[in-house]
């Protein structure tokens, strides 16, 4: 496949399972040396549940259906998740430009130390490393590191 044609529009609540499922296998792929702690049918059920009534939710949808999502909650990204199958084709960057649009103050997000594809990702697209941390507070308890984007000192390439 050369060109990727996707929409992004607005969650509904009967998405929670092809968010869920990008979400899984997005964290198999990207990060197999992360502790699993949840079923694949907690996890619809967070994002049918808690994710999509509570948070500003933008998925990308090509005719199969959705493969790719952010969920915004005030200035935090909360999860940014492309099907393994669709990485690579802008997804990604087009749900983020989204979230910079609707935050146009800035944004923040934590991803893990090791998930060095996510790093790179956020960094290109003018998110700074502000802060590391040893895991204790993240359900997983692996290290991670915090990003802001201020569009102030921004210089993006993505």
């Amino acid at each position: 496949m050369t060109t990727t044609q996707f929409t992004i529009r607005p969650a509904r609540e009967n998405d929670a399972f092809a968010i869920a499922l990008a979400h899984v296998d997005a964290r198999r792929v990207a990060m197999p040396w992360l502790p699993v702690l949840h079923t694949f049918e907690d996890a619809v059920r967070f994002f049918g549940d808690f994710v999509i009534p509570n948070q500003i939710v933008l998925v990308a949808e090509l005719e199969e259906g959705v493969v790719g999502f952010i969920a915004i909650e005030g200035a935090w990204v909360e999860h940014l998740y492309v099907a393994p199958a669709r990485q690579g084709f802008g997804i990604g960057n087009a749900l983020l430009q989204k979230a910079k649009e609707l935050r146009p103050d800035g944004l923040m997000l934590w991803t893990f130390e090791r998930n060095h594809r996510a790093r790179s990702f956020y960094e290109q697209r003018g998110f700074v490393a502000i802060e590391f941390s040893d895991g204790s507070l993240n359900e997983e308890r692996t290290p991670d590191v915090r990003y802001h984007w201020n569009p102030a000192n921004s210089v993006s390439r993505g």
